[in-house]
């Protein structure tokens, strides 16, 4: 993709272009597409491989900044079949900051609050900037939680989304969803305030097999 004169963007296949890099290839087989517009449908039309979360994520914020700065008077909800889903904007921002980051303990309450913004993506990259901040904190909170739990022994991988599971303000039955802000606001009270003393190592492993797919899905 060329957006610009003499710049070319790599929308998908940079895993093979690092390796031949290292590899010290003299050429890199690329195919060059003269409508930038191609860079930003990506994600739909990448059908040899699907994208985990971090992978989505991670293109969807780097398809932000480019649209942020080739056109910076587009709207998120004008890309909205592009970015797929709004909270991949806002994991973008976490992975970039941290790529061990838990997103997908997060994403179940992120798919319900995360909504597209109204405005310029030159102005709402900086609120996307502040929600990632909200779930940055409530991350830290976590990740101390976590730490209690496990000097109890209790060393479950699925420590994290219980946790999460136990003290999210959201509820399934709810009709009226808080917005982002008072969702994570009030996430990093629960965790805080909440009893690891009464975490069990059974309680933990049974949530894990409950929330694990049926074969086949």
């Amino acid at each position: 993709m060329s957006p610009k004169p003499g710049v070319y963007w790599t929308p998908n296949g940079n895993h093979r272009r690092v390796v031949l890099q290292k590899l010290k290839a003299e050429f890199v087989p690329a195919i060059l597409i003269p409508e930038p517009e191609v860079a930003f449908l990506i994600l739909a039309l990448n059908t040899e491989k699907a994208h985990n979360l971090k992978e989505k994520s991670l293109e969807v914020i780097r398809m932000y900044r480019g649209l942020a700065e080739e056109s910076p008077r587009a709207t998120e909800e004008e890309y909205a079949f592009q970015f797929e889903a709004p909270h991949f904007i806002t994991l973008g921002l976490l992975y970039e900051a941290n790529k061990r980051f838990a997103g997908g303990a997060f994403a179940p309450i992120l798919r319900r609050v995360d909504k597209f913004l109204k405005g310029t993506l030159a102005k709402t990259l900086e609120e996307r900037r502040e929600r990632a901040e909200l779930v940055r904190e409530a991350d830290e909170v976590l990740a101390e939680a976590v730490k209690k739990v496990k000097k109890r022994g209790i060393n479950h991988p699925y420590v994290k989304n219980y946790l999460l599971a136990r003290t999210t303000p959201l509820t399934r039955a709810r009709k009226t969803l808080p917005s982002f802000e008072q969702t994570f606001k009030k996430l990093r009270d629960n965790l805080e305030a909440f009893d690891v003393s009464k975490v069990r190592y059974e309680d933990v492993q049974r949530s894990a097999i409950m929330a694990a797919p049926a074969p086949g899905e």
